[in-house]
């Protein structure tokens, strides 16, 4: 087995110095979380009440789902900007379904088959057109926003049965549904890029893709299973906002969301460049955006200086990945 990286003998640093650097990449996001958590208790006594837990959970459930799809597409060594509007196309998509169907699981399998179907398009680019992720990604997101803009006449669409609000309006004792949704997805793609094959090879691709090729890894189809999963993740985003909502608009939905994602993943350890970070990171980078979120929500922050923290952040996070 090989030893930790702290381990290795490294010309000209010291075994202590190896060590808190392997610790720092380790466990960076966790400490940053640890530190936010308190001063945010510290600055406001709101902060810790039960409620406001579960609103911060609750907040990030869609963005953390979308991040999860992110994490995967970053550690094969890509990028994925069409989530937001993949996220807004499927909303309009499922709900005309729903509509037209009065079937709340017909209108999940089309929200699934919508969202796969957008990220295998986004990886038969990728893969075998061989053009580049963000130029891809790019024109998807251009092109999904159109399609649920023409599709919805440039407006919302509002679900005509009520049955379907309880998706996302529901508890599990003091727990949402969209939270326990989340935290299982969590779960699911923890042990999917780590305990199976599959994530070992997009580990491999995004840490050298020709040798992942030279090893006999069928690169092209792992990185459409890649994508496909991030538009697959980014559908049960889209069922859990649409639900809450009873309604998507086709305009305004999902508009950011590819931020918010690579913020969280970046913020979680996971290399732009892909082959390094883990799923964890991201599930923490998630909550530490919605700490940071409701810190100034609490504090009245102008919410026009928002996403200069989350750009800040961002910055912050890729100069100590550099400095690694």
């Amino acid at each position: 087995m090989a030893n930790p990286a702290w381990k290795q003998e490294r010309p000209g640093e010291s075994r202590t110095k190896q060590r808190f650097a392997w610790f720092w990449s380790e466990y960076s996001v966790i400490i940053a979380f640890l530190i936010i958590f308190v001063v945010a208790a510290l600055l406001n006594p709101r902060f810790l009440d039960m409620n406001n837990q579960l609103n911060i959970l609750m907040q990030v459930s869609i963005i953390g789902i979308v991040a999860l799809g992110m994490t995967i597409v970053m550690l094969s060594g890509g990028i994925d900007l069409s989530v937001g509007s993949v996220l807004a196309l499927v909303g309009v998509v499922s709900i005309l379904s729903l509509n037209a169907t009065e079937s709340i699981p017909v209108a999940i399998i089309t929200a699934f088959a919508v969202g796969a179907f957008a990220g295998l398009l986004n990886g038969l680019m990728v893969a075998k057109g061989k053009i580049a992720s963000f130029i891809a990604t790019l024109g998807m997101m251009a092109g999904a926003r159109s399609i649920a803009l023409y599709t919805a006449d440039g407006g919302s669409i509002s679900s005509e049965i009520t049955g379907f609000t309880t998706i996302a309006n529901s508890e599990l004792w003091i727990i949402d549904y969209p939270i326990i949704i989340f935290l299982v997805m969590t779960g699911l793609v923890y042990v999917l890029m780590h305990k199976t094959r599959f994530g070992r090879y997009v580990y491999a691709i995004g840490s050298n893709e020709k040798a992942a090729l030279l090893s006999t890894i069928r690169v092209d189809r792992v990185k459409i299973g890649v994508y496909s999963l991030a538009g697959l993740l980014v559908s049960v985003a889209a069922i859990i906002e649409s639900s809450r909502l009873n309604s998507i608009s086709s305009s305004s939905s999902g508009q950011a969301y590819e931020l918010d994602a690579i913020a969280a993943v970046i913020i979680g350890g996971t290399r732009m460049t892909g082959g390094r970070g883990k799923v964890l990171g991201t599930f923490f980078g998630v909550l530490i955006l919605g700490i940071l979120n409701n810190m100034m929500n609490l504090m009245n922050v102008s919410p026009h200086l928002q996403g200069f923290v989350k750009g800040l952040i961002i910055i912050v996070a890729v100069v100590f990945q550099k400095r690694e």
